[in-house]
């Protein structure tokens, strides 16, 4: 046995032996709080959506169940409309995600890696897109679609409005400054030296964004794919103002399906709103990893 392997037992027997402090109690205590009081209304809502309507209204919804099916999931699912809704979703969410992460790792290799007296007034200028509420320009955005002509093989009504493109657009807009920020800052860790060696062996601005930055930028790259996966296909707002066919909305939007004028089923909505969030919760399964990782990448350097 070496002394490296006797030191690292002896580290771990004094860790193992280290008493309770009282601020990693507190620590403990605050996590599990949070936790409960975020998943409360979860499985509330899993466990809303297998009763039906009829018995949550005659022993209340804080009762035990007396009838547990899926059939509130068979009647979303066909009601909602859920598989179209959710195509179309991956048809505004894709593009998005390709053309965000394209402009962002541009625009962020320019600031990062080039040197140019605009560097940070442009990332500023990125940057402001996401300190801007959204509900105060709806108005302005709305009429400027509703004038803005598109070719017809893009959108039936030839127009902006109630297309994909103009969701894809206005996500595309909102979401580049978070992650040209956030990629700028990462490439800002590649030593300055791999741009110098391809400068000296003639590597052209085009070859070294293409070749060597962004095949560094992997995991960045992956880790902001997963969250803005979640943000995009999350969107309500706009596809609620921006788009006036019921075919054309989000997933997202199919909830709006099932609500009735004078009547709704709140159970039947449990159920809808279940199968709705299963994409996102696979994605953040099969991709934890850059999920923890993409809420501190760029924060700090080296």
């Amino acid at each position: 046995m070496t002394s490296a392997t006797v030191a690292a037992r002896t580290r771990r027997a004094e860790v193992r032996r280290k008493p309770l402090r009282l601020s990693r109690v507190a620590l403990h205590a605050f996590l599990i709080t949070t936790a409960v009081i975020w998943l409360t209304p979860v499985l509330w809502a899993v466990y809303t959506s297998f009763r039906p309507y009829s018995d949550s209204s005659k022993y209340g919804y804080t009762s035990l169940p007396h009838t547990l099916s899926i059939v509130n999931y068979r009647h979303a699912w066909t009601q909602g409309q859920i598989p179209m809704h959710f195509w179309n979703s991956l048809i505004i969410t894709i593009p998005s995600i390709f053309l965000v992460l394209l402009f962002a790792s541009s625009i962020g290799f320019v600031v990062s890696r080039l040197s140019y007296w605009f560097n940070v007034p442009l990332l500023i200028f990125f940057m402001a897109a996401n300190l801007l509420p959204q509900q105060v320009i709806l108005t302005p955005l709305y009429r400027m679609y509703l004038r803005m002509p598109l070719p017809t093989w893009l959108a039936d009504s030839g127009l902006f409005y109630d297309s994909f493109v103009v969701l894809i657009a206005i996500n595309v807009a909102f979401q580049t400054g978070f992650c040209t920020f956030v990629l700028s800052n990462y490439m800002k860790t590649i030593p300055d030296t791999l741009n110098e060696a391809a400068r000296v062996d003639g590597a052209s601005v085009v070859r070294q964004y293409f070749g060597i930055i962004l095949p560094l930028c992997k995991p960045a790259l992956a880790a902001l794919a997963t969250l803005e996966f979640t943000f995009i296909y999350n969107d309500f707002l706009w596809a609620q103002v921006l788009m006036s066919s019921g075919d054309k909305r989000p997933i997202t939007s199919s909830i709006t399906n099932l609500q009735g004028t004078f009547f709704t089923d709140t159970n039947l909505i449990s159920a809808a709103s279940v199968l709705i969030a299963l994409p996102t919760l696979l994605v953040f399964a099969l991709l934890q990893k850059q999920f923890v990782s993409g809420l501190t990448l760029g924060a700090k350097k080296g």
